[in-house]
């Protein structure tokens, strides 16, 4: 799936900073490769260091984990809605009360692992079943106008980002 032209995302510092991909890279390709990353990172981990936070007030490695999921379900959510041609403008969300509700903290790892892995699935089960025309809707998210096609794009720029969070602030504490 070829990336977004700029029409079809805000000017906003969240979408700039999660859209920074080659305008040739293959979506699917990206999707794949950073889930066998993060899926090769949390199977690796030793006893504890799940739990390991690189800094007080900053969640752990299982919460970050659960972050990411939340986040591409409520981001699936809306690549479905806008191809599906919804009209209502869909909510953002705040990712810090979402965590907080979110009782990552009290869950196994290997359980939140579990969650990625289906969700990640069936996001790229959803993904594989759009048709230009779908990837091509335009709809209202957080009062910007955005397509379809942005909003997938835009599941592989925040795992992207937390991947090198990952690497940078919670990786070197393991060596």
């Amino acid at each position: 799936m070829h990336f977004p032209a700029t029409y079809e995302y805000p000017n906003a510092p969240y979408f700039a900073e999660y859209m920074n991909f080659q305008a040739d890279e293959n979506l699917f390709d990206v999707l794949k490769n950073q889930s066998a990353e993060i899926i090769d990172l949390f199977e690796k981990l030793e006893k504890g260091q799940a739990e390991f936070a690189y800094e007080e007030g900053k969640w752990s490695l299982k919460g970050l984990l659960g972050h990411m999921v939340d986040t591409e379900r409520i981001v699936s959510y809306r690549v479905l809605a806008i191809s599906r041609g919804e009209k209502i403008d869909l909510p953002g969300f705040d990712e810090n009360e979402y965590q907080l509700a979110s009782e990552y903290e009290t869950q196994d790892p290997h359980e939140i692992l579990a969650q990625y892995k289906a969700t990640r699935a069936a996001t790229t089960l959803l993904l594989h079943s759009l048709s230009t025309k779908q990837w091509n809707q335009m709809g209202q998210a957080n009062g910007k106008a955005t397509s379809a096609r942005a909003w997938a794009w835009m599941i592989a720029g925040h795992e992207k980002h937390h991947l090198n969070i990952i690497r940078a602030r919670y990786l070197p504490h393991f060596s």
